[in-house]
């Protein structure tokens, strides 16, 4: 797995929770974080390694071309991030666009459109997520990488692809309860559960 974004929005986070939730079940993790100004806006960029038959992981970095799953907390970091996405991966990304100081400096047109059409055509199995209407729905708008997680995780379920139902709704929000705060909990909780009950209604490409 792994999830690209930039600072501030919590990627670290919901590696964090997903680590923990596959260390629930007793499998190996790996995971690190390759982070360029991160805290100017800069991507992020978590890789999570599992290994979900019991084997060892020794290793925690992602080679391109092996990611079973690819989360984007921003539609231009998931283009950044696509060459990492394997030959049958799921591309999980946020509809909204964020863009960089330097783009808003210059007055450059940046649009999340013409980038989520390309990774629909680029990625093997793509699914985009309006990651704002789920965050507006439970009233927060710092709950996006739980939201994108929790729609990652929906998105795999009963498929041959993407996380394969390596990591169910329970077990995700077990282990957000361990990883945040106890004054966040009920609001992630619910992040989770809009995520999931809109799943359905979100067409895997």
């Amino acid at each position: 797995m792994l999830i690209a974004g930039i600072g501030g929005q919590g990627s670290v986070l919901a590696a964090k929770i997903l680590a923990a939730a596959a260390q629930a079940r007793g499998w190996k993790v790996r995971t690190a974080e390759t982070i360029g100004m991160a805290q100017r806006g800069g991507n992020v960029t978590s890789h999570v390694r599992m290994g979900d038959a019991g084997e060892e992981v020794h290793a925690p970095l992602i080679a391109r071309g092996t990611a079973d799953c690819v989360i984007a907390l921003e539609a231009g970091e998931a283009v950044r991030a696509l060459p990492y996405l394997a030959p049958d991966g799921l591309l999980v990304c946020a509809q909204t666009a964020i863009p960089s100081v330097e783009t808003t400096l210059s007055g450059a047109l940046y649009e999340a459109e013409p980038l989520l059409a390309y990774l629909a055509d680029a990625a093997p199995h793509f699914l985009a997520v309006d990651e704002a209407a789920i965050c507006d729905a439970v009233g927060s708008r710092k709950v996006a990488n739980l939201v994108m997680l929790a729609s990652a995780v929906a998105a795999s379920h009963g498929v041959s692809f993407g996380l394969r139902d390596a990591i169910g709704a329970e077990e995700l929000e077990r282990a957000m309860e361990a990883c945040v705060k106890p004054a966040f909990v009920a609001m992630n909780r619910a992040a989770i559960e809009e995520a999931f009950a809109r799943a359905g209604a979100q067409p895997i490409s």
